[in-house]
């Protein structure tokens, strides 16, 4: 059976960001993607919130529960190899378990798809 843990010393070689289509739009026009969630950009935050794939599902609940059955939302999927910003491991509180977080923009080439959400 594969190892699929992740931490700092053996990082997810893919992790995940749920956002807006418009916003993806939006990035793919400038380069670079900066929304760090919902409401919040990197230059608020600091970092770009992600998940690892089991993570996503709570994650949409999260922060998309108040307006069920929107169809604008997408997933993207980042291969972290392509990029230059340091991606950290980080618990929302201590003792939980650790998100992803990109420390930087997301260069649009370092998204390898986009599906919909939810996963059809």
């Amino acid at each position: 059976m594969a190892d699929t843990t992740h931490s700092p010393d053996r990082p997810a070689p893919r992790i995940l960001h749920l956002t807006e289509r418009a916003l993806w739009q939006e990035a793919q026009a400038g380069g670079t993607y900066e929304v760090s969630t919902r409401g919040r950009t990197l230059g608020d935050v600091g970092f770009i919130h992600c998940s690892l794939p089991h993570q996503l599902p709570g994650v949409a609940a999260l922060l998309y529960a108040d307006e069920p059955g929107r169809d604008d939302l997408v997933v993207l999927t980042i291969d972290t190899a392509l990029l230059d910003v340091p991606v950290r491991y980080e618990p929302p509180v201590p003792g939980a378990e650790p998100f992803p977080h990109i420390y930087g923009p997301l260069p649009v080439t370092a998204v390898v798809s986009v599906q919909p959400w939810p996963l059809r």
